[in-house]
């Protein structure tokens, strides 16, 4: 279930959409929306040909979003599907940031595609300052680039928890391991492996999960089928050291997992994943996960890191700056992290887009809920517009919607917005969530 209200529910099978009658003994249909906890918003981010695209196009293969695999320049001639411009397909890169939504293990995850390529920074910036999480993707061969450390300090300037996809091992010259010592002496990152390759290049089998201390080889002709076993004894020596490795590092930032390890006690694997994502929701730790996008290996790896380390949105503090009534002075007030109809719409604007029906207002919901029809404010401009049309996006296709709530993305058709204004119901009216 990719979608629910009142009236019906979206279901996504094999990449197509398909509605079911809404059903009340459902457990979705008769709460009506996803809780917090089943909810990430994340951004894939890295330098230009890091394997960004290629990585999401993975994502949306394996979670059922869409039903085949195409290359950023595949021999096809269709592109990736998040690379929706013209140019971008025949460039092969990303220039614009595109929203798209799947789900994973009865888990909503959406996702925005970042430029990697420094003239479109903007993108990023806008991107992440709207979300709850984010990837950071390296290359095996050039590890920390230039415009890695650029999306560095925009993370650390928004506060959003990530975690590290090391891609492109079955490159000729691939060194994960220097990439993470880059991580720790370029970014000042409290990093570690939570999963090491077993092999590089044109060697590499497979995974070696550290937390659950098992290998896991990638079958099938795009590696949708993943077979678990025993570590192989070439990789034990190794596998320990590595984990003993990750247990210091979450050690130094965890309280309750450093008092484990001062009294020597061996930490079980829910303690350890339990203190890695306390570690990283608080930005003092930073998971390393491995893998091929293009050779289909360690993608649903990260898609379990994803919901096991990275904050849901009522982990997450946002607040918005409130006008008193009959009063100049304003207060900060905390957005309440509920998902229902109880609190005012906030919603902040952070991207403008051509579409068919012409201009497309991106807007992450802070709080309430928005309905097609309704009237909302521009808190900068005081002018009053109605909704006339509610979207989700895949890319470049939209996806008509009645409602939109609390930590969701989607686009408004507005006129006369421009990035970073907020849009809410009327007054009390906050002026910018942040």
């Amino acid at each position: 279930v990719i979608y629910c209200d009142s009236s019906s529910v979206t279901v996504l099978s094999a990449g197509k959409l398909t509605e079911r009658k809404w059903d009340r003994n459902c457990r979705t249909c008769s709460s009506g929306v996803f809780p917090n906890e089943r909810i990430r918003n994340i951004g894939i981010s890295a330098h230009i040909d890091s394997g960004k695209t290629t990585l999401t196009e993975r994502v949306l293969y394996y979670t059922g979003r869409i039903a085949e695999i195409h290359e950023v320049k595949g021999k096809d001639g269709v592109g990736a599907t998040m690379d929706s411009m013209e140019l971008e397909r025949q460039r092969g890169i990303t220039i614009q940031s595109a929203a798209t939504y799947t789900m994973w293990k009865n888990h909503n995850i959406n996702i925005i595609d970042t430029p990697g390529h420094v003239d479109f920074t903007i993108e990023v910036e806008r991107a992440l300052r709207v979300l709850d999480g984010a990837v950071l993707v390296l290359c095996a061969v050039g590890g920390v680039q230039c415009q890695t450390m650029t999306v560095n300090r925009q993370m650390k300037r928004y506060n959003v928890p990530f975690l590290t996809f090391i891609n492109k091992l079955d490159r000729m010259g691939a060194n994960p391991s220097r990439a993470l010592q880059q991580m720790r002496s370029k970014l000042s990152h409290n990093a570690a492996f939570v999963n090491i390759p077993m092999g590089l290049e044109g060697n590499m089998r497979g995974i070696i999960d550290l937390i659950e201390e098992r290998s896991m080889y990638f079958e099938g002709p795009f590696g949708q089928s993943i077979r678990y076993d025993e570590i192989p004894a070439d990789f034990r020596a190794e596998a320990a050291d590595r984990r003993q490795e990750l247990v210091e590092c979450v050690a130094n930032a965890d309280e309750t997992l450093g008092e484990m390890f001062l009294e020597e006690k061996v930490p079980t694997k829910e303690d350890l994943k339990a203190a890695v994502r306390r570690a990283t929701v608080q930005r003092l730790f930073s998971p390393v996960l491995v893998g091929t996008a293009l050779k289909n290996k360690g993608v649903q790896p990260l898609l379990d890191a994803v919901l096991d380390y990275l904050p849901n949105p009522s982990e997450v503090k946002n607040y918005a700056i409130l006008n008193e009534e009959d009063s100049t002075e304003k207060s900060k007030i905390e957005m309440d992290p509920t998902r229902d109809d109880s609190n005012p719409y906030v919603g902040l604007a952070f991207k403008l887009e051509a579409g068919r029906f012409g201009q497309l207002t991106y807007v992450r919901v802070y709080q309430g809920c928005l309905k097609k029809g309704e009237y909302i404010y521009n808190t900068r401009t005081g002018k009053k517009v109605r909704v006339q049309r509610l979207v989700r996006l895949h890319a470049d296709q939209m996806e008509v919607r009645a409602s939109r709530r609390r930590a969701e993305i989607s686009a408004l058709c507005l006129g006369s917005t421009v990035p970073a204004e907020t849009l809410s119901h009327p007054r009390p009216a906050p002026t910018s969530p942040w």
